[in-house]
């Protein structure tokens, strides 16, 4: 994290954004538009409806999906082209598209639950993630020899193996599920034996899901609103996101019917926002959960978030990591990134005080734009 005296931080929403001149910010002008062509000519291959001809939505095909848990159950949105922006020391120095567009975002979801698992522990209603969930939170989702062994920890970094189905989706709908270039889904949604709590790594939207209610339970208001009075709103987002979730994933809660908001859009809903937006939060997890000196989220978690999984050398509580089986040797071991489907980007390299957002790349392409990225500094 830069010094004190450094860090500019941007107004809020609806003022000027701060731009930088590449040379200034220590790029090769030349070299750094490569990069945003790059990004630009590699345009995920997705429908831009989100479903196919034949009516098969995305996640469906993308994911090798059939059987009885396909149907889609939250909203849907046509994306837009692809847009994005790279910050350095948190002003503009480039920007393409339509980045002001509220747009579905995927998995990306899953990092802003990590954030709000943050604030629940800050807050004393997580007294520790080694916890099992069932201890802080009454449900029977979370009992019995099995489940009851589900800790918090476990489900950050996606290894819980926690067994059922909630909001009329199993867990057994991503066993055997692979995710990136050259994933094999063959197998996907046929039953396996499961592990132990903790000892395996699986990505599984069911279980993100469970954290999902479990956040609910112990805030009692809904996640959108916790996110937007504790986090957007001091970091200057804007107004337009919204956190959408199942026609299926109401709770009553002391006496009121909360809606539970999912990781993800893999049968719709998740996150809606634009790539500003996502800029902004990227730029307050890079400088450690503070943001215009004020602490949103203690830089304890922050750290913890983005250390390499026992189950998973390259995944933290809900982000990706430039180490482990994923490392490069020419992308810094500190850089880490929220990833969706689609492919959405937000990627952060904190030394260097530099965040990039990609909206709708081709996801093998992800690798070759951070690759120029980096080649264009100087």
């Amino acid at each position: 994290m830069p010094e004190a005296t450094e860090i500019f931080v941007p107004a809020a929403h609806g003022s000027d954004w701060e731009h930088i001149a590449p040379a200034e910010a220590r790029f090769d002008a030349g070299r750094l538009q490569e990069a945003v062509a790059f990004a630009q000519s590699h345009e995920s291959p997705w429908p831009r409806s989100l479903f196919y001809p034949d009516g098969t939505y995305v996640g469906n095909r993308e994911w090798n999906e059939s059987g009885p848990w396909t149907e889609i159950v939250g909203p849907v949105a046509e994306r837009g082209g692809p847009a994005g922006l790279i910050l350095k020391g948190g002003r503009i120095v480039a920007e393409w598209g339509d980045t002001t567009r509220t747009d579905m975002t995927f998995s990306i979801a899953k990092s802003y639950l990590s954030v709000l698992t943050g604030l629940a522990v800050d807050d004393g209603l997580i007294r520790d993630v080694e916890e099992p969930v069932g201890e802080s939170v009454d449900d029977p989702l979370f009992s019995g020899p099995h489940n009851g062994k589900v800790t918090w920890r476990h489900l950050l970094q996606q290894s819980s193996e926690w067994e059922g189905e909630i909001f009329g989706k199993s867990d057994q709908v991503d066993h055997n599920r692979q995710i990136g270039p050259g994933a094999d889904n063959s197998r996907k949604g046929q039953r396996r034996e499961l592990r132990e709590p903790g000892t395996f790594y699986e990505y599984n939207d069911v279980r993100v899901n469970v954290l999902g209610y479990a956040l609910l339970r112990l805030f009692r208001r809904p996640l959108p609103e916790v996110l937007r009075e504790r986090i957007m709103d001091p970091i200057g987002a804007s107004s337009d996101w919204r956190w959408e979730g199942y026609s299926s994933s109401f709770a009553q809660i002391d006496g009121k019917r909360l809606q539970s908001v999912p990781g993800g859009g893999h049968w719709g809903g998740g996150l809606f926002i634009g790539a500003r937006d996502h800029a902004r939060f990227g730029l307050l997890i890079g400088r450690k959960g503070e943001w215009n000196g004020r602490q949103l989220v203690s830089r304890g978690w922050i750290e913890r978030s983005l250390t390499p999984s026992p189950t998973l050398g390259n995944y933290g509580y809900l982000w990706w990591l430039a180490r482990g089986p994923a490392a490069r040797t020419n992308v810094p071991e500190t850089a880490f990134s929220a990833l969706g489907a689609g492919s959405n980007v937000i990627w952060v390299e904190p030394r260097q005080d530099i965040v990039a957002v990609l909206r709708w790349i081709e996801g093998a392409s992800t690798e070759g734009f951070v690759d120029r990225l980096l080649a264009a500094r100087v």
